[in-house]
């Protein structure tokens, strides 16, 4: 069994106790087995060892929403509100979409995140077969699942279940642990009650989480009113979404009332800061949630809706805007919006040994250069992380004591082939 240690590097734990220590960490195998001041063992004892010197280790990042195969529609719709940016330029364009073009979007998008210190990331979309060997080839770790729209005829709906049942079965479990699955009805609005019943069944039969976008806009929320004669938390909650465990994107429109019944239910919420800032869907309640007690992480969104996949700036514009809003220099600290983005990220997709530099658990965790002039002086390094650091300062990337990014070079994934073949789809798409 190979062990490694790394020597004279900084550590930032996401540890309540010790949250920094300088010092060393053990990897052995696929786990984290020691990290302190002194070396446990003599360094000969070692089959690796790293000199951390002017590095910054931490958990790996953790995206709670993307559909990444829509890095193809970078830049395609920007500046529209949600659904004209929907119905007018993204769903037409999707409609183009084959196997071959979700293989390379979701490849440059694994690429971008695994180079900018993205380990786990959920991904709710079509072709998912396809972006699960993406996962698996890559090295990352990937919370997958087949996205339902059911405006469509029953034997369509039919078609598109029982391919969401197959997939999440199939690939659960899969990659050595490092894929898991989730079944994931649209939005409500998207989606019939009668169909959105049939996937929490499926959900209940399979041992499934699920996962899907929930009140985004105000105009969703009051559609949905309009519609059921119920806000999308209470409709959600009648068709028994919430008896199975729910991650849902978005929340950003929500009532007191409805902060509760997500509270009652244990529901997580991934938080979309840049999503929902550029397409003005609006800011979520995000201190009244957690002072509930729902567990809020961070996610990107597509790149068609960001438009990268810097989780970093997600930290960023998590800690800033609800600053800013509030008038609350208190109201998401930095220390806060660290821990969204890493262990509680790994929280909301029940991965209980991800996303903490602790001893028993799993090496997923990142490096990042701190000779940089950004990143001085060496001060706080949470404040560095969230305030000045960006996905261009990762400099070595480790999931499950493998590396798959070392020096900055990916490891795992053609980078440059990734980059032609995305190309040529893209053109493919505009013919």
């Amino acid at each position: 069994m190979k062990k490694t240690i790394i020597i004279n590097g900084i550590f930032v734990t996401v540890d309540e106790v010790a949250p920094l220590i300088r010092g060393c960490m053990v990897i052995e195998q696929d786990r984290i087995i020691y990290i302190g001041e002194q070396a446990p063992e003599p360094l000969e004892a070692y089959d690796e060892v790293i000199n951390g010197h002017n590095r910054l280790y931490m958990p790996g990042l953790v995206n709670t929403h993307c559909h990444a195969a829509m890095s193809l529609l970078r830049g395609y719709g920007d500046d529209l509100a949600l659904q004209i940016w929907l119905e007018e330029k993204m769903w037409p364009m999707e409609a183009k979409f084959s196997a071959k073009d979700v293989r390379w979007g979701t490849q440059l998008s694994i690429l971008e995140m695994i180079k900018g210190g993205t380990t786990t990331f959920v991904d709710m979309y079509d072709h998912m077969d396809e972006v699960a060997q993406a996962v698996e080839q890559s090295g990352m770790r990937g919370c997958l699942t087949r996205g339902v729209i059911g405006l469509c005829p029953p034997e369509v709906q039919d078609a598109k279940l029982k391919e969401a049942t197959a997939f999440a079965r199939n690939w659960n479990g899969k990659a050595d642990g490092r894929i898991t699955t989730m079944m994931s009805p649209h939005a409500p609005y998207t989606c019939p009650p009668d169909y959105i019943e049939r996937i929490v069944q499926a959900a209940h039969d399979l041992d499934l989480p699920i996962h899907t976008h929930m009140s985004e806009t105000l105009r969703e929320v009051l559609a949905n009113e309009q519609q059921y004669g119920l806000r999308p938390v209470e409709h959600l909650e009648k068709l028994g979404v919430f008896t199975r465990p729910t991650l849902v994107a978005h929340g950003v429109h929500l009532t007191n009332e409805e902060i509760s019944i997500l509270a009652k239910y244990s529901v997580h919420v991934s938080h979309n800061p840049g999503s929902n800032l550029k397409l003005a869907s609006g800011i979520a309640r995000v201190q009244e949630l957690q002072h509930a007690g729902v567990k809020v992480s961070l996610g990107t969104d597509s790149s068609a809706s960001n438009n990268n996949l810097d989780m970093f700036e997600e930290m960023r514009l998590a800690a800033l805007i609800h600053k800013g809003v509030s008038g609350d220099p208190l109201a998401v600290p930095a220390k806060e919006a660290l821990r969204m983005a890493t262990l509680t990220g790994a929280e909301s997709l029940w991965l209980p040994d991800v996303g903490q530099l602790k001893a028993g658990m799993k090496a997923d965790f990142i490096a990042l250069d701190l000779d940089q002039p950004h990143l001085l002086p060496k001060t706080d390094f949470i404040s560095h992380i969230v305030y000045s650091a960006s996905a261009k300062d990762v400099i070595d990337v480790c999931v499950d004591g493998n590396w798959i990014v070392r020096g900055g070079a990916c490891l795992t994934l053609d980078e440059e082939r990734i980059k032609r073949e995305f190309e040529l789809c893209f053109e493919g798409l505009l013919g």
